[in-house]
């Protein structure tokens, strides 16, 4: 049913304020057209002027030629006659002017000859003789007449007729023929102002008739522009009022009714349509339809047109209609009955508002004011709510109790005095008011004590709609706990005391113990010579002791190998033996000294380097593969391929040494003993892991562990030799590259030590380059040094 309504109401109509503009297809062409109709009527007009002008022209100009043809005809005619007339007159003699103007006086009256027209009689002698009508003035000669350089003059008869002009500047057409006998000439002219003077009162007459037409096509053509425009602009308002109207109706979320009750249709607006989610397909829909839609549970149209049918009542109701994704809105619809003067029937204009937010939100303010209610009547205080006229409005159980109130007694919308007068007010021992409560205030706060020991604060304050609102609070506990703090403040008084008089105890303290702290920093001062002073000592020890150390190695080593003939006893040879071994150990040791020594005068320079840590580890296990041998030991090596660090590659080897030597030493004799090198990458690091399943090391122990010459076992326990610099110097050493060693170990159970090395990163890289070069250029510098003091001091050569 529903995809049926929405399928009934899916397409668009063009109207505005119901008013229906048809959309026919002839109206839709025409209004297509109408562009272009704007534009070319006018064009039109102007073409149809400018025809009648050019056509106009050609029929005056041809006119005029036929004149002045028909004129040159009658010319040439009327010359040749007056030839005839003339022939047997005299032209010479006394008499013979006044004989030819008779003669053509009596042929050629006045009237019969046109209108400018001239007929001269001219002597051999090129004297005029006569002339009709007659000349003015004395007579003169034909050239005078017609000026000279005239083709009509020089040919004369066989010129025929031509056009020319006169002595006096009119254009004539003229023709000359002789008389018989070489008596003279007959000239006839007539001027061509004469000849076209018809022609132009016809042309003038012409004009006008033109130009009016013109004017009267002009003032229909300008109407027609005006009215166009004037019909645009109106449909450019009746668009723009439409635009408004739909965009205050949707903006509004609202729609325009009207309902034709004698027809049973109803016009929708399309701000309707779009409210409920449809699209238009027609320009009315039937009450049907519209039915169709409302929620049955809200009433129908059929109810409401009876009661329309029995009044003339306006229409405020709400219902509810379904929309095209099938939720109902809710619609309040306010209209009344308007008459229609053109068929007399009625309609119900008026609009629909969408009212769904507002139910929604009145639902929402009444389970708010139920849960305000919950609220109120679930806390601890005592609170109550009047309104302006002093009328309850809220309160809770615990103001009822307070005041024994029943619940019939705070009745929302009671008087305070009926409330208060049904209730017993609450006993007050003593009142405690607010300093700073003031006359003029809008809020006051005081405390109370009651007579059963219980103690009530009570705030008051003015509401924004002139009520009040009150709430009582039991602070009983708050109270013996400020009872509990005064108590307390008195203790920490006398508690200040004490720590006053403690405090100058203190001062003596602090001012024996600054005496001691510089006593402690003079002690350490000589306390850091002399360590200064050993290290020396041991470096120059050292290096006396390694002399005649390896004297004593080399003879033990030829004594051992009897390169000079044999020692007689083999005891001898193993004494040789015990001899270069201890030797080895005893060189060992000094070598530990001298690099600790050098590490604490801060004398170590490292050359760092890219090294692979598998060769590294693989370098320091080929000095202790034999002792692990001797001891049955096994040693595995778990390197992740292509790890690599930046070091300097005798210290790395010293400090892979120490350790795996370390391990090798401290790891029982068995199949059970076992020794692990493991190598990972830790971000920018490399993690270096040395385990073994020695006999491990006490916790209180692991402290002091690294430090120069500090052993895990004492003098009298000592069961393996060691001069305890192995660990101190790996530790400084793995310090020196800007790394760290860690160790952790049980006793019983075995050691692992874990060595932090950087990874080579350009950066890095490029930071040891730059540190050899300034190391280069400084060794070079003392070279140069060195070598001019020593030029110096040589004698110059004799």
């Amino acid at each position: 049913m529903l995809e049926a309504d929405s399928a009934s109401l899916s397409a668009r109509a063009d109207t505005i304020l119901g008013i229906h503009r048809p959309q026919e297809a002839a109206h839709v062409r025409f209004v297509r057209a109408e562009t272009w109709l704007r534009y070319a009527l006018p064009a039109l007009f102007a073409t149809f002027l400018i025809c009648l002008a050019a056509v106009s022209t050609l029929l005056l100009q041809s006119q005029r030629e036929e004149v002045i043809r028909a004129a040159i005809t009658d010319v040439e005619a009327f010359t040749r006659l007056s030839v005839a007339a003339l022939s047997d007159a005299e032209t010479s003699g006394a008499n013979a002017a006044s004989g030819i103007h008779r003669r053509l006086g009596e042929l050629l009256p006045a009237g019969l000859i046109h209108t400018g027209r001239q007929i001269l009689v001219v002597s051999p002698a090129d004297t005029i003789v006569a002339a009709n009508p007659p000349m003015s003035g004395p007579a003169h000669t034909l050239t005078d007449h017609i000026g000279e350089m005239q083709a009509l003059t020089t040919l004369g008869e066989r010129a025929g007729v031509m056009t020319l002009t006169l002595a006096n500047g009119q254009t004539a057409i003229g023709a000359i023929r002789n008389l018989p006998d070489g008596r003279g000439q007959v000239a006839v002219f007539q001027p061509l102002a004469d000849i076209t003077a018809a022609w132009t009162a016809r042309m003038r007459n012409q004009a006008i008739l033109l130009g009016a037409a013109a004017l009267v096509i002009i003032g229909t053509g300008v109407a027609y522009a005006l009215q166009t425009r004037r019909a645009h602009a109106v449909d450019r308002v009746c668009e723009a009022i439409k635009q408004r109207l739909d965009t205050a109706l949707g903006r509004g979320r609202c729609g325009l009714w009207d309902w034709d009750i004698p027809r049973g249709r109803i016009y929708w607006s399309d701000s309707m349509y779009a409210l409920l989610g449809y699209n238009r397909e027609r320009e009315f829909l039937s009450f049907g339809d519209v039915n169709a839609l409302v929620h049955p549970e809200d009433g129908d149209l059929y109810s409401l047109a009876r009661h329309l049918a029995a009044s003339q009542s306006t229409v405020d109701h709400e219902f509810r209609v379904r929309g095209a994704s099938g939720s109902w809105v809710w619609m309040r619809m306010r209209a009344e009955i308007v008459p229609d003067s053109i068929d007399g029937g009625r309609h119900l204009v008026g609009i629909a508002l969408d009212v769904t937010e507002q139910r929604n939100l009145a639902e929402q303010n009444a389970t708010a004011d139920m849960r305000l209610r919950d609220a109120v009547e679930a806390i601890s205080e005592a609170f109550v709510l009047w309104d302006t006229g002093n009328r309850l409005v809220l309160c809770n159980s615990k103001f009822r109790h307070l005041h024994a109130l029943s619940p019939e007694d705070a009745v929302p919308g009671k008087g305070y005095g009926e409330i208060m007068g049904r209730g017993v007010l609450p006993p007050i021992r003593r009142e405690l008011r607010d300093s700073e409560t003031t006359a003029g205030a809008t809020s006051r706060t005081f405390e109370a004590e009651l007579t059963d020991g219980r103690w009530l604060q009570i705030s008051e304050r003015r509401t924004k709609d002139g009520g009040y609102v009150s709430v009582g609070t039991d602070i009983t506990s708050l109270k013996q706990h400020q009872e509990r703090l005064v108590t307390s403040e008195r203790e920490l008084i006398e508690t200040v005391r004490d720590l006053k008089r403690s405090r100058r105890t203190l001062e003596l303290q602090t001012q024996q113990l600054a005496d001691l702290a510089e006593r402690y920093l003079d002690q350490k001062a000589q306390a850091e010579g002399a360590n200064q002073a050993k290290s020396e000592f041991l470096a120059n020890m050292s290096h006396e002791l390694r002399t005649p150390l390896n004297a004593i190695m080399g003879f033990a080593e030829l004594m051992e190998s009897e390169v000079y003939g044999a020692l007689g006893s083999p005891r001898y040879t193993d004494y040789c033996r015990d001899i270069r071994s201890s030797g080895d150990y005893l060189l060992s040791v000094i070598d530990d000294i001298l690099n600790m020594s050098r590490i604490e005068a801060h004398k170590v320079k490292l050359a760092k380097r890219e090294i692979a840590v598998d060769t590294a580890i693989e370098g320091a296990l080929k000095l202790v593969a034999e002792a692990a041998r001797a001891k049955s030991l096994t040693v595995n090596v778990d390197v992740v391929e292509g790890l690599s660090v930046l070091a300097d590659e005798r210290a790395l080897h010293q400090i892979l040494a120490n350790l795996i030597q370390n391990a090798v030493k401290f790891t029982p004799s068995g199949g059970d003993g076992r020794i692990i090198v493991k190598a990972r990458p830790a971000g920018d690091t490399v993690h270096i892991y040395v385990e073994d399943t020695g006999i491990g090391i006490p916790k209180s122990a692991l402290r002091r562990l690294g430090a120069p010459f500090q052993q895990v076992e004492t003098n009298l326990t000592r069961s393996h030799k060691g001069s305890g610099l192995g660990l101190a110097i790996a530790r400084s050493m793995a310090e020196l590259h800007g790394g760290a060693l860690r160790i952790r170990s049980q006793e019983g159970l075995g050691t692992i030590v874990l060595v932090r090395l950087p990874v080579p990163t350009p950066e890095r890289l490029r930071d040891v380059a730059a540190e050899t070069t300034q190391d280069t250029v400084a060794s070079l510098r003392e070279a140069v040094g060195a070598t001019a003091r020593r030029l110096e001091l040589e004698p110059a050569p004799v």
